[in-house]
Parts: C-alpha cells; sequence; structure tokens
C-alpha cells in the first residue's frame, strides 16, 4: 500500500468517534486540540469524555452506533473492540465517501494515522504504513529528543516576521535570502539559549529597527 500524505484542516468540520473507551478518548482529545466538532457515540464512555462534554467541548451520545451517524460528517474514526462494528462503520464510510480510521485495522481504513512530534506549528508525522506502529512510535520518541521546545517560539517568531513583510508589501520571494541569513547566523540556536538581546542584535542587522524578540513572540 502506497500512503499520500496529506496534512488536513478539520477546523469546525464535523468528526465523529465510535468508541468511548482509552483509545477514542485519545482520538477525540488530538480532534478537539485541532478544532474539529466532535461527536462520540459510545454506550460507555471514559470520565475524561464525560468531563469534556459536560464543559461543551463535545457532543457525546450514550448510545450504539447508528448508520446514520455518519450524515454530514467529514472523517469519523472507529475506535471499539468489536471487529463486526467496525467493519460497519468502515462499510457506511466507504458507501459515503467519508474519510475513515479504523483504530489498529489498516486493511479497513481510507487514511492511517501516523506517529506525530508536535512543536507548536512544526508537526513531524512518523508512518509505517501500518506494518509497525511500535516501530514508528520509537521514531517519535528519537524525534521528541531531536527536536526540542525551542522550535515553538523559533516558528512563532519566523512567522510574525514574515507577516510583518508581507503587510510592508515585501514580495515573498525577497523574504528568502533574510530568512536564510538568520537561520545560518544560529538564530534557532539563540532561541533555545533564551539570548534575547543577541537575538535582537540579529533581528536588527538583518532586518532592521523595529523587530525585537519579546514584542515579536508575544504578538
Amino acid at each position: 500500500m502506497k500512503y499520500y500524505p496529506v496534512n488536513l484542516d478539520i477546523r469546525n468540520r464535523n468528526c465523529l468517534v465510535v468508541g468511548g473507551g482509552a483509545v477514542g478518548t485519545r482520538k477525540v482529545k488530538t480532534l478537539v486540540e485541532c478544532g474539529a466538532t466532535v461527536t462520540v457515540v459510545s454506550p460507555q464512555a471514559s470520565a475524561k469524555l464525560e468531563l469534556m462534554a459536560a464543559e461543551g467541548a463535545i457532543t457525546l451520545k450514550n448510545r450504539a452506533y447508528r448508520t446514520t451517524d455518519l450524515e454530514d460528517t467529514f472523517l469519523v474514526i472507529g475506535a471499539t473492540d468489536d471487529e463486526t462494528l467496525n467493519r460497519q462503520v468502515h462499510a457506511d464510510a466507504e458507501a459515503r465517501n467519508t474519510l475513515c480510521n479504523i483504530a489498529d485495522r489498516p486493511e479497513i481504513c481510507n487514511f492511517i494515522l501516523p506517529a506525530v512530534v508536535n512543536r507548536g506549528d512544526l508537526v513531524l508525522a512518523v508512518s509505517t504504513s501500518g506494518k509497525s506502529p511500535a516501530y514508528a512510535k520509537k521514531m517519535r520518541k528519537q524525534l521528541e529528543k531531536q527536536f526540542g521546545a525551542e522550535y515553538e517560539p523559533f516558528l512563532r517568531l519566523m512567522g510574525t516576521i514574515r507577516e510583518r513583510l508581507l503587510r510592508e508589501k515585501h514580495e515573498p520571494e525577497a523574504h528568502k535570502p533574510l530568512f536564510e541569513k538568520m537561520i545560518d547566523a544560529g538564530l534557532l540556536d539563540l532561541v533555545r539559549e533564551n539570548e534575547t538581546e543577541q537575538i535582537d542584535t540579529l533581528l536588527r542587522e538583518v532586518l532592521g529597527k523595529g523587530y525585537r524578540y519579546q514584542e515579536l513572540i508575544n504578538g
């Protein structure tokens, strides 16, 4: 199987999770963090899901799955230990051309979920095409050590600079050498060590006056 790598924008899209156990709870948490409108269908649900429903973060239906639950659904995740139910969810999704993932069953998915490292806007995904989730998890842990927390403020800084340059009507192609110069000068290392004064000096040398690290990353 050859998968097509893609990052989905699921903000405000209707997503369904069938199953309210530990696996379903993890799936729901990620969907909510990405801005999805999440409905969970399960006769029983974890305490975390019950709390999220009480807080209005998700819609929880404490009952068995129905085919009609897929109406107006962009994406569905099956997270139950009932093989017959999982296959029904998959078949229903296929009939509606709906994105469908069944946990730990790549053969009945039309997309699979990689192991993910999140560092703010930096998202690293590792996939073994469903052949070895355990090895993907190991690689994720290695990447977590290699790519530390400094990438979050670093990318926030770079994004804010880019937005400001665009507002000043700079052509996007003209930005490239500026960013390359900052990166080559060790900006990431300076962010890692929180060398605020040196960062400000570098920004001033490359971009001119008016660019200060703390102001840029704090909005």
